[in-house]
């Protein structure tokens, strides 16, 4: 897995979030005209799309999990905020640094697909009714051994007993960890100094920003990104559509491009 992607560096950067949404995505109004306008249902109800063939390129990867079986996309925990959550925040990146990302267009996998460890990256929506069998989590082991960065969002309080129970299942020995705004992933790209700040999309209370690092030392590299608590890809989702106030929408991509900031180069 390769960490070549070089960054820009930018003192305006975070008023260059709020720019870059409206270059990126244009005639809000429209669009959710499109997506059956602001809130409803969520999601655009679009085909989960065939994978695209491996080039180079950095590729928004979501992890899936049974059913694997899908025609709209907001049927299954695992593909919630699919497709415009990660051609958001793609796009995002793109705007704003020199990653060159696929932008139209993620890939799915299963957690032991053996392209994925072409990819450095890899995103978990809804853990709740994620499981994991003994031979997926061998493989997922290893490609977080070899340098993958895993991410997972939607996460509300009820789900923490699963997640942990199928985590371990990968790394039986993992110890979770509150992280505070010291530690380096907050600090990839923008400067996020204040947790606090970072807004919760639905549930009650403040979220809750836990890891799991490599040997569980906190001098080596985070592994495991857990968003506990609220949806961050929520906000990428709708930033286009003016549901949420755009200073909560950047909050949440200045998260998420530090998240794949770090995972590209650690």
């Amino acid at each position: 897995m390769t960490r070549s992607f070089p960054l820009r560096a930018s003192g305006r950067a975070t008023a260059v979030i709020a720019t870059a949404l409206l270059v990126a995505f244009g005639a809000a109004g429209l669009y959710a005209q499109r997506r059956g306008g602001f809130g409803g249902a969520g999601g655009s109800g679009a085909r989960i799309l065939p994978n695209i063939s491996y080039d180079g390129k950095f590729t928004f990867v979501r992890m899936r999990y049974t059913p694997p079986i899908v025609f709209q996309s907001q049927r299954v925990p695992w593909s919630h905020d699919y497709p415009e959550g990660e051609e958001h925040i793609t796009k995002i990146l793109t705007e704003i640094s020199y990653l060159d990302a696929h932008t139209e267009q993620s890939n799915v996998m299963a957690f032991d697909d053996p392209n994925l460890f072409k990819n450095p990256i890899a995103y978990l929506s809804e853990p709740g009714e994620w499981f994991i069998n003994d031979h997926e989590a061998q493989v997922f082991r290893a490609y977080l051994q070899k340098g993958g960065f895993f991410i997972i969002d939607d996460f509300r309080y009820r789900d923490w007993p699963n997640f942990e129970e199928q985590m371990h299942r990968v790394l039986p020995d993992a110890r979770f960890v509150d992280l505070d705004p010291n530690d380096p992933v907050f600090h990839s790209f923008f400067e996020i100094k204040e947790l606090d700040k970072i807004p919760n999309y639905y549930d009650p209370g403040r979220p809750i920003f836990r890891g799991v690092y490599e040997n569980n030392d906190p001098t080596k590299r985070l592994m495991v990104m857990i968003n506990y608590n609220t949806d961050i890809s929520e906000f990428w989702e709708w930033s286009d559509t003016g549901f949420k106030p755009i200073d909560e929408s950047n909050e949440a991509y200045k998260l998420g491009v530090n998240y794949f900031m770090y995972g590209l180069t650690h």
